[in-house]
């Protein structure tokens, strides 16, 4: 199999860059997933920031890989949609500056239970958002999540085949939450795959780490490889950090469980011994 790059989440080591930086390099990564700076969300840096920390993941021999950014991650019936496309223009140009390939987005929350009402309107907005990234050079991924419209693999099949440019970033846990099951998602959406997220979890939900779940990482990890994937980012959740609250839709809570850790250096540390494991 080929050679693999690993890129993270760093922030849920450390919110500072700087510690972002020594666990990168503890724990011989490649990189970042970029999501949160110096207590801030990826979204909100200037860019007079954003080649700050270029500089010194330069000097660290580090790349970003991806911006873990929040664009779609909003309620679908919002009126503030043009604001949303302002950031996410501005996002791009952030992504140009740090030398970022991909940009993970989402395609909005919708109500329980009317996923298929608004989907007109997703993929309206998606459209729009894909136009807005038209000839930017950096690669749209969209990422599933719960309670967005692409939560399960068969919408996530609709968004992709509805837009060619769109790429897809397989996460086996938040499949898990939704109670899709990885295997057959990863059989119907594997060709328009860009990159994994590394996180497993359990029945229940509680995320643990890679391997200990019933995602089904290892298998997945393994044909990723042998189709040619080369990249992948490990998302520990195995503790609070700073800034969780903050990537939850309101009344929705991660539990931790059992794989809890006295620090987020301690359960990024484990994240990454787990997937190294499986590789």
């Amino acid at each position: 199999m080929n050679s693999i790059r690993i890129f993270a989440f760093a922030d849920e080591a450390s919110a500072r860059i700087d510690g972002q930086i020594a666990a990168m390099r503890r724990n011989g990564l490649n990189g970042l997933e970029i999501r949160g700076v110096d207590g801030a969300s990826i979204a909100d840096i200037s860019e007079e920031k954003a080649r700050e920390v270029r500089r010194k993941l330069d000097d660290a021999g580090l790349t970003v890989w991806s911006i873990g950014s929040p664009i779609g991650k909003i309620p679908i019936g919002t009126d503030a949609f043009g604001a949303h496309l302002d950031q996410l223009r501005h996002v791009l140009a952030l992504a140009d500056i740090l030398g970022a390939e991909n940009l993970r987005l989402f395609s909005f929350y919708v109500p329980d239970g009317r996923k298929e009402e608004f989907r007109g309107q997703v993929l309206d907005r998606m459209g729009r958002m894909l136009d807005t990234a038209t000839g930017s050079g950096i690669a749209v991924c969209h990422e599933n999540e719960k309670g967005i419209y692409g939560d399960t693999a068969p919408r996530c099949a609709d968004l992709l085949s509805t837009f060619p440019t769109l790429r897809g970033i397989f996460d086996p846990a938040n499949f898990v939450q939704c109670g899709q099951d990885t295997l057959e998602a990863w059989a119907l959406l594997r060709q328009r795959i860009k990159y994994l997220h590394i996180k497993d979890a359990l029945a229940d939900g509680r995320v643990v780490p890679s391997g200990c779940g019933i995602g089904h990482v290892r298998e997945i990890l393994n044909e990723y490889r042998a189709m040619g994937g080369d990249a992948v980012t490990v998302e520990p959740h195995l503790s609070v950090f700073d800034g969780l609250q903050g990537l939850e839709q309101a009344g929705q809570r991660t539990e931790m469980g059992a794989y809890t850790y006295p620090s987020g250096d301690a359960a990024f540390d484990a994240a990454c011994g787990a997937l190294k494991r499986l590789l």
